[in-house]
């Protein structure tokens, strides 16, 4: 039975990649911070693991309670958008930018030595959930600017653990899951969450086609870091 690890599975995409891979009979380790959280997740036939991906010792934590697991899909999913209204002529204060940058980075930069390692014996896939509007090549605006810059962050981190874990057989990827619809995207998003996990799935699950170090959407598509 194939074995994923969702970090930040407690709703969103996280939520749907946990549902989607339980359908597919996949054995689930789903991470969350509330009981209730934990509760959805164990409905849905996930095993449950509590992470504040804050708290240090929470991500210390979780490879003792994953050891002799072997992990075939690791999805970093946890993540906020922030203020709305960062922008050029509106810069985040600083309570704004530690909740964003240490929640979308800090956290992705310690999980990565935790989790990458449950990787090597299935030779799987890590994948970042990263956005388009971090892309700096493609950047057209500077609304939702502290999540734009974090989101470029977390690409950075994907790329370089390209770097330190593809000689071992690691293949990592940064995705981009579109405009869904899910409390961060909004009612009025482009993709449904469903469409957009079923994507990524897709993506993850062919390394052939989209090979370790790259930035690719919900739809295989290239995308310019």
């Amino acid at each position: 039975m194939p074995t994923a690890l969702i970090l930040g599975a407690s709703r969103g995409l996280g939520l749907e990649f946990t549902r989607q891979y339980r359908e597919q009979d996949w054995k689930v380790f789903a991470t969350h911070r509330s009981e209730d959280d934990r509760i959805r997740l164990r409905d849905l036939g996930a095993q449950t693991l509590r992470l504040d991906v804050l708290d240090i010792n929470d991500v210390a934590g979780i490879s003792w309670q994953l050891d002799g697991e072997k992990i075939d899909v690791v999805v970093c999913n946890a993540g906020v958008y922030g203020p709305r209204t960062s922008s050029i002529a509106n810069p985040p204060g600083d309570t704004d930018f530690d909740l964003v940058m240490r929640t979308n980075v800090l956290a992705a930069m310690r999980l990565l030595p935790v989790v990458a390692p449950l990787l090597l014996a299935s030779r799987g896939t890590l994948a970042f959930i990263s956005s388009r509007m971090g892309s700096i090549a493609e950047a057209g605006a500077s609304f939702g600017m502290l999540y734009r810059i974090s989101k470029a962050a977390v690409n950075m981190v994907a790329k370089l653990a390209h770097v330190e874990y593809a000689d071992q057989g690691v293949r990592v990827l940064a995705l981009h899951p579109g405009w869904a619809r899910t409390d961060m995207g909004g009612p009025n998003a482009e993709v449904e969450a469903s469409d957009s996990i079923a994507g990524m799935r897709r993506v993850i699950a062919d390394p052939r086609a989209y090979p370790s170090g790259g930035f690719f959407d919900y739809r295989g598509q290239s995308l310019a870091w």
